[in-house]
């Protein structure tokens, strides 16, 4: 299982999404770059994403689903970009064009962020930005993406990867995942958990959740029974939840409850609470000035050392430098819900 590693200091040189399309344009993962990155959210203030698609192929393409798309300019729009979206590819078997190969690597000569969806990591693959780095895709891919590419370090059963400049996402939805945590790098908590609510998601996955879960969508009969049980969880993290406890609850025997949640989330319920603990302590690194100590209390970690030492395992830094990089945010003190 990855590690999602943040990256402060990888800042992008401007404002600038531009997403790229292409005859045959993965319809779903376009859509997912417009929804984060090109829809006016006033409520951000102004230093929020700015919009642009860029061209491979000349004149009008033809999307997934027969859409036809006409695009703001050619490859030369790379060059003003703070951030480049490549949102699946043709198939994995298609060539990439040479020009656009070499706008992207120059792109990112200039320091250019590189963000892939899906197949379009064949396309970071091909430009050869990826040799010697982590790297995911759809779980279908990543045996050819391996093979075809063996200075890349795929990492199949992760969501997205974060390598600071380039950024890759599993299947479809995994993009989400991954823009989303864009949005929270770039602006913090309170930013991306707004945009999320406008998408009606969940705020953040990390990226080291499972791609594959063998019961993606449980029984009417679980749902009730183990949703309520998330949400008690999430509005409780101080306090301390035994198995015992969480299977009482749900009126299961330990060994059940461990099968079933697995089934439903693709983790332990131990590994969730731990992740549902570092996601809150991050809210509050970014949006208060408690101490390292109270916010540990808050999540129920009990103490600072606890706290900094699931710091390190989850996100390969301390909490201290994760205030220092990410909390009260000037720009975003306040998001409208």
């Amino acid at each position: 299982m990855g590690r999602t590693f943040l990256q402060p200091n990888h800042k992008p040189p401007s404002s600038l999404v531009v997403a790229l399309v292409y005859e045959g344009l993965c319809t779903f993962e376009f859509g997912i770059a417009v929804e984060v990155f090109g829809l006016e959210r006033p409520e951000m203030g102004p230093d929020w994403y700015q919009f642009a698609v860029a061209a491979s192929d000349v004149g009008p393409m033809r999307a997934a689903g027969g859409v036809r798309v006409v695009a703001d300019g050619d490859l030369d729009l790379f060059l003003k970009a703070g951030t480049i979206v490549i949102p699946g590819w043709k198939h994995i078997d298609a060539p990439v064009p040479e020009e656009l190969v070499e706008a992207l690597r120059l792109a990112h000569r200039r320091g250019t962020r590189i963000l892939s969806i899906c197949s379009g990591v064949f396309v970071l693959a091909a430009a050869g930005l990826l040799d010697d780095k982590k790297a995911t895709t759809h779980w279908r891919y990543t045996d050819a993406l391996a093979a075809r590419y063996p200075n890349v370090r795929v990492t199949p059963d992760v969501l997205y990867v974060d390598e600071g400049d380039v950024l890759t996402s599993a299947g479809s939805a995994a993009g989400l995942d991954l823009c989303l945590h864009l949005v929270r790098r770039d602006f913090g908590a309170a930013a991306a958990n707004s945009v999320a609510r406008r998408l009606v998601v969940q705020p953040h996955r990390d990226g080291g959740q499972a791609q594959f879960i063998e019961s993606a969508v449980p029984s009417v009969h679980e749902s009730a029974r183990l949703g309520p049980l998330l949400d008690h969880i999430r509005t409780n993290l101080a306090a301390r939840h035994s198995l015992d406890d969480l299977a009482n609850r749900v009126g299961m025997s330990k060994r059940t409850l461990i099968r079933r949640f697995d089934a439903a989330t693709g983790t332990s319920p131990t590994r969730w609470l731990l992740e549902a603990r570092v996601a809150k302590a991050r809210e509050l690194l970014e949006d208060t000035d408690m101490s390292i100590d109270l916010v540990a209390e808050n999540v129920g970690f009990g103490s600072g050392g606890l706290l900094r030492h699931h710091f390190r395992q989850l996100l390969a830094t301390t909490p201290a430098a994760y205030k220092q990089a990410f909390g009260k945010r000037k720009r975003h003190d306040k998001v409208a819900e």
